[in-house]
């Protein structure tokens, strides 16, 4: 099996950040963001600039990957479909909290996962402020990785209590009767919140400092890295009906916590679906 070059892949985000992201932010101009599906669900030309560097740089070191970007994916749905067949490919979200970015607020990330028969066997999250990335090769563990090479194994902060657990739980795409029965339910935990930002939540979430996380919609370049860290971080993923969360899944929900029996709990009580 050919070895990933992890280190290519972790300065590819990087460049497409010192290029085409962090120039544009807090410098967006008028005609520059625009509205996608409705008015929280935003693209800018930072997005697109970004994914054009990141898919240049795939074409180079990984010429055989099936290219997958989120705005690629916009302009053409039908590309989401090869992924389940694909022997290897390339996922990538340029700027996971693109609404944050747009607002000026230091909550986005670059994200890109790499999938192979089916199977995502790396993830990597990077913070163009903070100048980190978070990696995750399958059975290798959870890694924060710094610009000047120091690097720090992540792990699952214990299951307390339920009364005391505090998460995330992003219930904006459910029906309303269900999100208001999940919004009754999380009065039972201690803090819920929703950083509208993947990749940051999955961060946190695999640093120990949050317990659980909830995703109803899976778009693949959301969620496929952040999976795969919190499972090389010790967390139990699955989606609502306990099975194994795959690369082509795009329904079902996902929800992460520390063990098992958590999960279980969290699910059970919490969020009823």
């Amino acid at each position: 099996m050919e070895t990933l070059d992890i280190a290519a892949l972790a300065n590819l985000l990087q460049e497409a950040a010192v290029q085409e992201i962090l120039p544009r932010f807090r410098n967006l101009g008028e005609g520059d963001v625009r509205v996608k599906t409705e008015a929280i669900d935003l693209v800018t030309e930072a997005d697109e600039a970004a994914e054009r560097v990141i898919r240049a740089g795939i074409e180079q070191v990984m010429p055989e990957a099936l290219f997958l970007g989120e705005e690629a994916v916009a302009a053409d749905p039908a590309l989401l479909d090869r992924l389940q067949d694909a022997d290897l490919a390339v996922i990538v979200d340029p700027i996971d909290g693109t609404f944050n970015f747009a607002a000026g607020l230091t909550l986005f990330g670059v994200m890109l996962a790499v999938v192979r028969k089916g199977e995502t066997v790396a993830g990597l999250i990077y913070d163009p402020i903070g100048n980190d990335w978070a990696i995750a090769e399958k059975g290798s563990g959870a890694w924060m990785c710094k610009a000047n090479g120091e690097q720090e194994q992540m792990n699952v902060l214990p299951a307390p209590e339920l009364s005391q657990m505090i998460g995330i739980a992003n219930t904006g795409f459910f029906d309303v009767e269900t999100r208001r029965r999940i919004l009754n339910n999380l009065a039972d935990v201690r803090l819920f919140t929703s950083y509208r930002c993947a990749a940051h939540e999955y961060r946190v979430l695999a640093q120990g400092h949050l317990h659980f996380g909830m995703y109803n919609k899976l778009m693949p370049w959301d969620h496929l890295a952040g999976a795969l860290l919190m499972q090389e971080a010790g967390a139990h993923v699955a989606r609502f009906d306990g099975s194994a969360y795959l690369p082509h899944h795009t329904t079902g929900g996902l929800l992460v916590a520390p063990d098992k029996a958590s999960w279980q709990e969290l699910r059970e009580k919490i969020f009823t679906v």
